[in-house]
């Protein structure tokens, strides 16, 4: 079996197993069985490798997390139009015009975080550990971001 993969953290993985799979996807002219390895190797890698965030500080996600939970307050939201809705390491952060949507972020267990003008999900297991306030772009930076496209609600005559 060919090695695919050079990296030694959990962020370089990510980027070579994207630069890998654009050039050995099936979709994409390469072959199902170099691109079953790359999975495999992925998988395998994923599990043993540190997460470390930008500054090099490795990164233990808590073990209390709960994946059904999580997935449960990105799908109580996704519907929301004109909101921008964010993963940030462990957490869920939504911002935009989110005032139409108050009672809703509420109920899925969302809670404003005025400094930062945004609403953050995160699972019950969280306790803060340091006293540092970090901008919501100074966590972006620092965990990486991802965007969750909203769906399109079918217009209501």
């Amino acid at each position: 079996m060919k090695k695919w993969f050079t990296a030694r953290t959990i962020p370089e993985l990510k980027q070579e197993y994207k630069e890998l799979a654009k050039k050995h996807h099936p979709d994409m002219g390469g072959s199902e069985a170099d691109m079953m390895q790359i999975n495999a190797q992925y998988d395998e890698l994923v599990k043993i490798l540190p997460n470390v965030n930008a500054s090099g500080e490795e990164y233990h996600s808590t073990t209390t997390e709960n994946g059904k939970a999580f997935r449960d307050a990105i799908m109580a939201i996704i519907h929301c139009q004109k909101i921008i809705i964010e993963i940030c390491g462990s957490w869920i952060w939504a911002s935009g015009e989110t005032i139409l949507y108050k009672e809703l972020l509420k109920q899925a267990g969302f809670k404003f975080s005025p400094k930062k003008i945004a609403w953050y999900w995160h699972d019950e297991g969280y306790r803060k550990l340091s006293r540092k306030n970090y901008t919501l772009g100074e966590i972006r930076n620092m965990w990486g971001s991802e965007r969750i496209e909203t769906e399109k609600a079918e217009a209501i005559n």
